[in-house]
């Protein structure tokens, strides 16, 4: 049996922090109980494997940069595999120099981690070149976030409706949500619904017909999602997100954009809707609760599968350590032959004529 030591590139936070903050909680809570030993440094000399989750030294969760990886490789320790789990893009911000840093970042990777096939895609089609390329879904932990004591709801009453977000972005979904606020003044629908934002809001941002409640997370948010019925999600270019995967293990059905990654989780277990059929879509899902509701027994997104197949990746790069190090040597060989072709060519225009 293999006992590897493994660091893990993020600074953990207590409470509520975001998908990043809780993936990393998961994975090394589930590699220590399966005897592996897990740090957050490149201080060892006998580090096998390095996870970079986010390279951006700007970051609060960034631990090492995909800089701090590569001085470690060339004075410490040149045997160490390299996986970078890449879950940001420009594309959820409307920012302009993520993926060109991550794809930079990623040069130091012997492995690739994508949260959906949509960024996968995404950063294949930008320029990303990696010999191994993976996608692992992202999942909750089922201690935490499970069907237990759910509100099930009944015609005749309220359905209430909810959703949760640590970040604050508008994209985060806050043009449907603010949809939904605004129909609340219809009395035809404050009668018939309810609906609760879990979490950080814009600036200058309120409801006016909304629940507010402020960021929790673990056993106090699950509690509180399993108080509603349905759960909605409006968060636009996504890669994945860990919102709608907790609602949907707290048995929540979603009805969700096709936007992003998020439909990878979400198309058998919720309702599709766009901005043009909200209303529409919204009526026919309060119609057919149930059936959406006996599907969600199903939902097989959890943090204990996603972790088992980080460690069987793992596992699988220690017990091919010397292919893909022999595959690195050759990688970089290759970008050095690049960098001097480039160096040649710039130098031309600084050759004295005789």
């Amino acid at each position: 049996m293999l006992n590897l030591k493994i660091s893990i590139g993020t600074n953990t936070k207590e409470g509520p922090w975001g998908g990043g903050n809780l993936f990393a909680i998961n994975l090394k809570k589930y590699l220590e109980e399966n005897g592996h030993q897990v740090i957050n440094n490149l201080d060892d000399n006998d580090i096998d494997l390095i996870l970079i989750t986010e390279p951006r030294k700007t970051s609060e969760s960034s631990a090492f940069t995909h800089v701090d990886v590569e001085n470690y490789l060339k004075f410490i320790n040149k045997n160490a595999l390299v996986v970078h789990r890449i879950n940001e893009c420009d594309e959820r911000k409307n920012t302009n120099y993520v993926n060109k840093y991550l794809i930079e970042a990623n040069k130091i990777a012997d492995s690739t981690v994508f949260v959906s096939t949509w960024i996968k895609e995404l950063y294949l089609e930008q320029g990303l070149n990696c010999q191994n390329v993976n996608v692992i879904l992202a999942g909750a932990d089922s201690k935490i976030f499970n069907n237990k004591y759910q509100s099930i709801w009944k015609k005749g009453e309220k359905i209430k409706i909810a959703t949760h977000h640590w970040g604050a972005n508008w994209n985060k979904g806050f043009e449907i949500y603010s949809r939904i606020d605004k129909l609340l003044e219809d009395k035809l629908w404050n009668d018939r619904i309810e609906f609760s934002y879990i979490g950080n809001l814009p600036p200058n941002f309120t409801f006016k017909n909304s629940k507010h409640v402020p960021p929790i997370s673990g056993f106090e948010l699950s509690s509180k999602l399993k108080e509603h019925h349905v759960y909605i999600t409006g968060s636009l270019n996504e890669p994945s997100g860990n919102h709608h995967i907790e609602a949907s293990q707290c048995g929540l059905p979603v009805m969700f954009l096709d936007s992003g990654g998020v439909k990878e989780y979400c198309e058998d277990y919720g309702l599709e809707y766009n901005y043009e059929n909200f209303e529409e879509k919204l009526i026919y899902f309060i119609e057919n609760y149930n059936n959406f509701l006996n599907k969600m027994s199903y939902y097989p997104f959890n943090s204990n599968l996603m972790c088992k197949q980080y460690l069987l990746l793992f596992e699988y790069l220690i017990n091919n350590k010397k292919e893909f190090l022999n595959l690195r040597t050759i990688k970089n060989s290759n970008i050095f032959q690049k960098k001097l072709f480039f160096i040649n060519k710039n130098l031309k225009k600084f050759i004295i004529p005789k």
